[in-house]
C-alpha cells in the first residue's frame, strides 16, 4: 500500500515539473519537450516474478496463478499480456488459469 502512495507522489511531483511557466506579461508559452517516442517492446516469454502484476490468487497452484495473470493481462491488452502457447497446450493448470483470467478480465478494461 505504501508503494502505491510513493509511486503516486512521484508521478504527481514529476507532473509539476514538466513545463515552465511563461514570465508575467509574456504572450509566448514556453514549449514543453515531447516525451521520448521510443517505446521498448515487451521481451518475449513470461515476465519475471518481480515485474508481474499482483493478483490475489492465494490458494491456487503456481501454474494456475501464472496462467490467470497471463490471460487477464492479455484480455486487458496491457504490455504484460502473454500466452505461452507451448505451456498452454501441455499444462492443464496453466490452461485453466489462462482461460479463466481471459474470460473474467475481458470486460474490465
Amino acid at each position: 500500500m505504501l508503494r502505491i502512495h510513493v509511486v503516486a507522489l512521484m508521478v504527481l511531483l514529476a507532473g509539476c515539473t514538466l513545463g515552465k511557466r511563461s514570465s508575467p506579461g509574456s504572450d509566448q508559452p514556453v514549449p514543453v519537450p515531447a516525451p521520448d517516442p521510443v517505446v521498448q517492446p515487451r521481451p518475449l516469454g513470461p515476465l519475471p516474478p518481480s515485474t508481474r502484476p499482483i493478483y490475489n490468487l492465494a490458494g491456487y497452484p503456481e501454474a494456475v496463478r501464472e496462467g490467470y495473470i497471463d490471460g487477464c493481462e492479455t484480455a486487458k491488452q496491457t504490455a504484460y499480456g502473454y500466452k505461452d502457447a507451448k505451456r498452454y497446450d501441455t499444462d492443464g493448470q496453466y490452461r485453466m488459469g489462462w482461460d479463466d483470467g481471459f474470460s473474467i478480465c475481458r470486460g474490465t478494461r
